[in-house]
C-alpha cells in the first residue's frame, strides 16, 4: 500500500482540529482513503518574525504554550514544521529571540523548518543542524532544470510551485520525484503575477506589527494595505475550475503512481468550517465523510473554544 502523506496547516489556531484529526485517523482508520498519513503540522507561533506566507498578528504565544504544542504533536511522532519563509530577512533579524527560542524548544531531530531566505537557511544549518530543511514554494521555481537543481540540494522536500501542478509532461522531467511536495488547494488565481509581492507585503507588515509593540500609544505605524486585483477564491468548492487544483482522484491516480507522495494543504488562516470541508474532501472516503463530520461536530464546541482562546502575553522562556 502506498503512503499518501498530508501536511496539515497550523500549529496555533488549527491545533485542536489537527489533533482531533490525528485521533480520528487512529480510532477510525476505516473513514480514511487508502494510505493516508499525517506527515507534519506546519506554521509558526504568533508572532514569529521569521514566519512567511501568512500574516498572524494576534497576541504573542507564551513559552508554556509553545512547549505544550511541540510536546503534544511530537508525542504522536509527527513533526512540527516551522514556516520560516520570510523573504525580507536581514542579518540583524537572525538574532530574533522568540524565533530562536522556538527553534531551541523544537531541536530534537524530529521537527522541521521551511525556508526561503538563503541567509536564514545558512544560519539554521550552522546553529540548528538537527533540523531537516524544506524548500518553500515561495521561491516560485517554475523551470524543470531549476527544480531539478533544487531537488539535488540538501532539502528533505521541495514544495512545488503551484503553477506546475498537473503539468504531466513537465513533471515527467523531474528527477527526484520522491522529494517533491504538492500544494493541492492553492487559492491564488493561477499564474498570479503579484504572488511574490504579497509575500513581501506580509513580511513588511509582520515587522511593523512587532515594532509597534515598542512604540507608545499614538505613535503606532499603520500596516500596509493589500488588495490583489487578480483576486483569490476562498474554499475548496470554488477553486475546482483552476488548472492548478489537485483533486483526490489526481492524487491517487496520477501523483502517487509517479512516486510523489507528499501533499500540502493550504489553510493556516482559513475559516474553521472551510478547513473541515477541505480535510474531509481530501482524506476521507466519500461514503464515510458524513459519519466523520457528525463525530467531529459533536466535539466541535470544545475544539472551537480552545482554538479561539488567546494565549496570554508573557515573557519567555
Amino acid at each position: 500500500m502506498h503512503k499518501v502523506r498530508f501536511h496539515l496547516p497550523g500549529i496555533r489556531y488549527n491545533f485542536p482540529l489537527n489533533m482531533f484529526w490525528v485521533s480520528l485517523l487512529k480510532t477510525h482508520p476505516e473513514y480514511f482513503r487508502e494510505g493516508v498519513e499525517i506527515a507534519s503540522m506546519f506554521g509558526a507561533f504568533p508572532i514569529s518574525l521569521w514566519n512567511g506566507g501568512r500574516l498572524c498578528d494576534h497576541d504573542q504565544c507564551d513559552a508554556a504554550y509553545v512547549r505544550n504544542v511541540i510536546k503534544t504533536v511530537n508525542g504522536q511522532k509527527i513533526p512540527v514544521r516551522f514556516t520560516f519563509s520570510n523573504p525580507l530577512l536581514k542579518e540583524e533579524d537572525l538574532k530574533d529571540p522568540f524565533c530562536n527560542f522556538c527553534m531551541k524548544e523544537a531541536d530534537n531531530g524530529l521537527n522541521e523548518v521551511i525556508v526561503f531566505s538563503p541567509l536564514l537557511e545558512e544560519y539554521i544549518r550552522r546553529n540548528y543542524p538537527s533540523f531537516p530543511i524544506n524548500s518553500s514554494t515561495c521561491k516560485e521555481i517554475r523551470s524543470v532544470d531549476d527544480l531539478n537543481r533544487e531537488l539535488e540540494e540538501d532539502y528533505k522536500y521541495v514544495v512545488l510551485d503551484y503553477n506546475l501542478n498537473n503539468q504531466w509532461d513537465l513533471l515527467e522531467g523531474v528527477e527526484r520525484k520522491e522529494k517533491l511536495e504538492i500544494l493541492v488547494n492553492a487559492l491564488c488565481t493561477p499564474a498570479c503575477p503579484r504572488r511574490g509581492d504579497h509575500y513581501k507585503n506580509i513580511a513588511k507588515n509582520q515587522k511593523i506589527i512587532l515594532e509597534n509593540r515598542k512604540r507608545p500609544a499614538g505613535k503606532q505605524v499603520p500596516v500596509i494595505p493589500w488588495q490583489c486585483e487578480y483576486g483569490d477564491k476562498n474554499c475548496i468548492y470554488t477553486i475546482q475550475d483552476y488548472p492548478t487544483f489537485v483533486s483526490p482522484d489526481q492524487i491517487w491516480n496520477e501523483y502517487v503512481p509517479r512516486g510523489i507522495s507528499n501533499f500540502k494543504i493550504e489553510g493556516r488562516t482559513a475559516n474553521l468550517f472551510s478547513l473541515i470541508e477541505t480535510y474531509c474532501f481530501y482524506m476521507l472516503r466519500p461514503e464515510k465523510a458524513g459519519e466523520a463530520r457528525l463525530l467531529l461536530y459533536r466535539n466541535l464546541e470544545q475544539a472551537k473554544v480552545i482554538s479561539v482562546a488567546r494565549p496570554r502575553p508573557s515573557r519567555w522562556p
